[in-house]
């Protein structure tokens, strides 16, 4: 938890009774390896803070799964578009490795906006962090070869991408995983 209270540090400063209030309504939740956090068609009902682990954000289809995202430890996770709306999610989220995360429900984060001074800030700095990720994806899928699509996911957490599986990271950078073998073959 003391991760999340750094987080926010960078940013806002809460009081200690602020603090109190916020985390109290945290729930810690450990995920075993390659548990589903939410399943496509389901409504999410957490913003999540990822203490440790990896997840992978991935469409379901018949003949291969189509991953479009992952976050690491010490970031928001969320199918947030489905959190905002409480419709169903057209996408899943999956732990890739034993993941802790500290949740907050929808109705305690609204309470929080309601209850506290920072409650607002901490909301807006966790939605503008899955935006910047949101949009990094995007102009990368739009200005960036796979394989430089490749080279930033590793430069961005290396020791982490050794825990997700070949065939995940060429989905999302948009090729095969033969292409891929041929990518790391050119680069080391």
């Amino acid at each position: 938890m003391n991760q999340i209270r750094a987080y926010f540090d960078n940013f806002v400063h809460l009081t200690d009774d602020e603090w109190e209030h916020f985390s109290s309504r945290l729930i810690r939740t450990e995920f075993p390896r390659k548990s589903m956090l939410l399943q496509a068609g389901k409504v999410e009902n957490y913003l999540s803070f990822i203490e440790a682990g990896v997840v992978r954000y991935f469409i379901p289809l018949e003949d291969k799964d189509l991953t479009f995202g992952f976050t690491f430890a010490g970031a928001f996770t969320s199918a947030y578009d489905s959190f905002l709306t409480q419709m169903p999610s057209h996408y899943a989220v999956q732990a890739l490795s034993h993941t802790v995360l500290w949740r907050i429900s929808k109705k305690d984060l609204e309470d929080i906006y309601q209850l506290t001074t920072a409650g607002d800030r901490i909301g807006r700095k966790a939605a503008e962090n899955l935006f910047l990720l949101k949009s990094r994806r995007e102009l990368s899928l739009l200005n960036e070869s796979a394989e430089q699509r490749y080279l930033n996911l590793y430069s961005e957490q290396p020791q982490l991408i050794r825990e997700i599986p070949l065939k995940y990271i060429a989905s999302y950078i948009g090729v095969t995983p033969q292409a891929l073998s041929r990518i790391r073959k050119r680069i080391s």
